[in-house]
């Protein structure tokens, strides 16, 4: 039973932690300190009970359907219960851990830390996720180490891009908006295509293939914000060899 837990365990983790590694490596030139990447981490962890603190109410008073029958209901739940509160909590927590933190140099960093936030709040939901699925722990955990934790990660992608933007010059309204917009969008329209496809009969297949698709677009978006923050930092090293 042990060695099941440890299973259990590694196969919830792994998924975060190879996207964080990768993470890491895309931003091996100018590093961030350990010890504020496994703040971020902590920080993730933390927003994820924070968010039961904004959805929790919500779903109580009935504001929010707590299930759903039709595509309609998934919708708000998608947003109500997951979305909104959670990249609500997200974005909090990320604005306590770069309001004074000094290695807050880059165009890139906005993106490492949301990353931090987003994959510490992945690894732990998958946690409670796999132990909660008893015997198809290994296909939810499949299943979720492909789509639903790299999601988080472009989610994170996405908050952070914005994030930048804003911090280093381009404090825009859109771009403000975005910070929040952008994630608290693409998790709900992810979260309504995969629960529409649970009440959808007859329609899973094709559920199924929109979610695959709008997942592989969220990846060519984030992939294309990485090498731009990227792109930005090193032009401005190229002009400032010696900064």
């Amino acid at each position: 039973m042990q060695n099941i837990s440890l299973l259990i365990l590694a196969l919830a983790l792994i998924p975060a932690a190879v996207l964080m590694v990768l993470m890491l490596i895309r931003d091996k030139e100018h590093p961030e300190p350990s010890q504020w990447i496994i703040r971020g981490l902590f920080y993730g962890i933390a927003s994820a009970f924070a968010s039961m603190l904004i959805s929790g109410p919500m779903l109580l008073a009935g504001l929010v359907p707590q299930n759903y029958s039709n595509w309609f209901e998934a919708m708000l739940n998608s947003f109500g219960a997951a979305a909104i509160p959670e990249e609500t909590a997200k974005l909090c927590f990320l604005w306590l851990l770069l309001r004074k933190n000094p290695y807050f140099d880059e165009h890139l960093d906005g993106i490492v830390y949301a990353a931090c936030i987003g994959l510490g709040f992945a690894a732990f939901e998958n946690i409670t996720y796999l132990f909660a699925a008893g015997d198809e722990w290994l296909v939810t955990g499949l299943v979720r180490g492909l789509l639903s934790v790299p999601a988080h990660f472009f989610f994170a992608v996405l908050m952070g891009y914005y994030y930048s933007l804003v911090h280093f010059g381009h404090n825009t309204n859109r771009n403000r908006i975005l910070v929040w917009a952008a994630p608290v969008l693409a998790h709900g329209i992810y979260d309504t295509i995969a629960m529409t496809q649970s009440v959808s009969e007859g329609l899973e297949a094709v559920f199924g293939i929109a979610l695959l698709l709008f997942c592989n677009e969220l990846r060519k978006l984030g992939q294309r914000h990485i090498r731009e923050l990227a792109d930005a930092d090193h032009s401005v090293y190229n002009k400032n060899p010696n900064s």
